[in-house]
């Protein structure tokens, strides 16, 4: 991360380092960093929804969000409140930003409002950096163009952990249109930084170039990706990216790379199935296998997104609360 997101370090219980004031991306953060903070969300897992003691009591929490959501604008909302803050939405339809405001125009906007932590979505690759550059207090990235989604590579990580025990030398196939995809980026990120074998598949109008300098091996086979795999990670063709012909059909695309149950019979029996949402059922994932009772972990992941935005929420907002040891 560039140098004004550090802050003088702090040790925590364990002697694990978090010294960062802004989560924009997973890159820049170290592995301890990364376990740290998966470390935190486990302590919210199995907290009772009206238990959680009150962190933010008195915080506001500014969920801006210049780009359309449903989940990951809930599972912010969900996490402020459980944890005691003041909540507000801010939805693109009823910001200035329509009527043409810049974004360094909503920045100075927002901070002026002297939130406690802002959470911001946006539709342009950076735009949450810039803004973070702008305030005063933490950010937090929910997802910025193509380039980062790290709460959604946090929750990930910590239900693969969960489920198989750890992340470390699990083979990871994620399969889709990895172009196009933020979360495939944070969590090619996070889980090489936690020494997963990561491997990534898709059609070759669909894969970024020079992938590769990500420690990830490429495939445009599916089935010879699948196999031995731990983790069968699944992303939707985002058509609302797309200008032009990525694909020569939809059908052709299923039949080619998407998830069915004989096909993750044969190639990797047991494997755990995961996808960020929204699922296009019948295109990259079949019902059968989104809605396999042992197999998908995929509401599982919903859960974890509270507990890590919780535990993100918590962590980053310690310096401005002053919570004893965070100076």
């Amino acid at each position: 991360m560039p140098p004004s997101d550090h802050r003088p370090g702090t040790l925590i219980e364990g002697g694990a380092v978090f010294p960062h004031r802004h989560l924009t991306g997973i890159e820049g953060l170290e592995p301890h960093e990364i376990t740290f903070l998966l470390d935190e969300a486990e302590r919210w897992v199995d907290a009772a929804p009206g238990g959680p003691e009150k962190r933010l009591a008195g915080l506001t929490q500014i969920n801006a969000f210049f780009e359309n959501s449903t989940r990951t604008l809930l599972s912010f909302e969900i996490a402020g409140k459980r944890l005691g803050a003041d909540v507000v939405n801010m939805h693109a339809a009823q910001s200035s930003v329509k009527k043409g405001e810049t974004l360094i125009d909503t920045a100075m906007t927002l901070n002026a409002m002297r939130a406690d932590v802002i959470v911001i979505r946006h539709m342009s690759s950076g735009a949450v950096r810039l803004i973070a550059d702008k305030v005063d207090c933490p950010v937090l990235n929910a997802g910025d163009g193509r380039h980062e989604h790290p709460t959604q590579a946090l929750l990930d990580a910590l239900t693969i952990r969960r489920r198989l025990g750890g992340v470390a030398n699990r083979r990871v196939v994620i399969c889709g249109d990895l172009l196009h995809s933020r979360v495939a980026r944070s969590n090619i990120l996070a889980l090489t930084a936690l020494a997963a074998e990561v491997r990534v598949c898709a059609p070759s109008t669909l894969m970024p170039p020079a992938i590769e300098r990500f420690g990830v091996t490429p495939f445009t086979d599916f089935d010879a990706a699948m196999e031995g795999a731990d983790v069968v990670m699944m992303l939707r063709l985002q058509t609302e990216r797309m200008a032009g012909g990525y694909v020569p059909s939809v059908r052709e695309y299923h039949l080619r790379y998407g998830l069915t149950l004989d096909r993750l019979e044969r190639r990797a029996p047991g494997a755990l199935v995961m996808h960020p949402g929204p699922m296009n059922r019948g295109v990259e994932i079949d019902s059968a296998v989104a809605d396999h009772v042992e197999r998908s972990a995929i509401t599982e992941q919903v859960a974890m997104g509270v507990a890590v935005r919780m535990a993100c929420l918590d962590v980053l907002t310690r310096r401005r609360r002053g919570v004893e040891g965070w100076a």
